[in-house]
């Protein structure tokens, strides 16, 4: 969401800019999702329409195509505890003075799941969507190079689809593994070889592009850790803040910084290897809390992430005009400066809808089920899952 609403703000803000015509894509990890749909001529204001409208052609961001629980998972990993069990108590009865009976059992970590959603349900709608008249699911029928990076699992190496050798995988399996966040999402096995995410190994592979001869190269980042501890902070979270919100948020703040540092060694290297280049870096500034603080589970937010990006995006971008504008002047763009600080936009109205109508819709996406279409929708995931088993025999 995050990275929809910045592209919508580069988009409006630079003169010269077509987003769908662009020499090379890049995509990690959600970046994939995005790079993907750009190539394949979704326009910057239809990927806006989709987080919040219903509508035939628009293609909408459902929570079931991104959150829908891994039951097959969850179940033949169930159904290993009692064999796990029993080999740990034999284990014990074999080797008392070697291990505790707590040691035996830490083979039942093997019963845990690898995924809590399950991700089929993203390929098989990123594969609707590039089926369509004028798109392809085919990087070697695209009118522009597309790839999109992954991590092998078992190797710990960066993989990337679209090059030769890798570009007959599918789009929509490729934007799969790239987007496999693990602990989330299970890894996705392409051609005998399982990947994940493709942030593991770098946050936005700038090089991949480089390499391919970009010359001017926008690089959209929202992975950047919270500060909590500067005056910005003062009177609206506590010390001890990401502590107070558990697990979640220190992990959250771990992947972030681990990731981050990464990043700045990296845009620090390119500078050197690439100095015929230039390289934009967008991202949330450390003290942007309404986006590290954001529910990503809850589609109702949706709405409010995108809009926050594309207003913090237009801000950063005058805060840099001196810096940008002649940059993106040595390659026949010109960034606007009187389009950016015209407070009057409005990321709503300039993709075609109400502000209005947004919210609604954004409510009406985040709304509670009724009792009938929570049986039905339960009734569906059943049904899929005896499918599955019936197939795993």
């Amino acid at each position: 969401m995050y990275e929809i609403g910045a592209l919508r703000a580069l988009d409006e803000a630079i003169d010269g800019l077509e987003v769908n015509d662009l020499d090379v894509y890049v995509g990690v990890s959600a970046g994939a999702f995005v790079a993907a749909n750009l190539v394949n001529q979704l326009s910057s204001a239809q990927m806006c329409r989709a987080i919040v409208k219903h509508e035939p052609g628009e293609h909408p961001f459902v929570p079931e195509t991104f959150f829908t629980p891994a039951f097959l998972e969850w179940t033949r990993r169930g159904l290993s505890v009692p064999r796990l069990a029993l080999e740990a108590i034999w284990d014990f009865a074999r080797n008392p003075r070697d291990l505790t009976l707590m040691e035996s059992f830490t083979r039942l970590g093997h019963a845990l799941p690898v995924g809590i959603f399950d991700n089929e349900p993203i390929r098989h709608y990123l594969r609707n969507i590039y089926t369509m008249k004028g798109r392809s699911d085919d990087f070697r029928e695209l009118g522009h190079r597309l790839y999109i990076v992954a991590a092998e699992l078992e190797s710990g190496r960066s993989v990337v689809f679209g090059k030769p050798g890798r570009d007959h995988v599918p789009i929509s399996r490729a934007v799969q593994a790239s987007s496999a966040l693990p602990g989330l999402y299970s890894p996705v096995e392409i051609d005998g070889h399982l990947y994940v995410d493709g942030v593991l190994n770098r946050t936005v592979h700038a090089s991949v592009a480089l390499d391919a001869g970009a010359k001017l190269l926008f690089c959209i980042n929202p992975i950047v850790p919270v500060d909590v501890s500067n005056d910005n902070a003062a009177g609206q979270y506590a010390e001890g803040e990401l502590l107070r919100r558990g697990l979640p948020s220190v992990l959250d703040q771990t992947f972030r910084t681990l990731i981050h540092s990464r990043l700045e060694v990296g845009m620090k290297r390119y500078d050197s290897l690439y100095e015929d280049s230039d390289v934009i870096l967008l991202e949330p500034d450390r003290d942007d809390y309404e986006i590290f603080f954001s529910n990503i589970f809850s589609f109702s937010e949706r709405s409010a992430v995108c809009a926050h990006a594309y207003a913090s995006t237009r801000s950063d971008l005058l805060n840099r005009y001196d810096l940008l504008a002649p940059i993106l002047a040595r390659h026949g763009l010109k960034l606007r400066r009187d389009i950016l600080e015209d407070r009057s936009r409005e990321l709503w109205r300039g993709v075609g809808l109400d502000s209005s109508d947004a919210a609604k819709l954004a409510r009406r996406g985040g709304r509670r089920e009724s009792s009938h279409e929570t049986l039905e929708r339960l009734d569906s995931v059943l049904d899929r899952l005896q499918a599955a088993l019936v197939r795993e025999g």
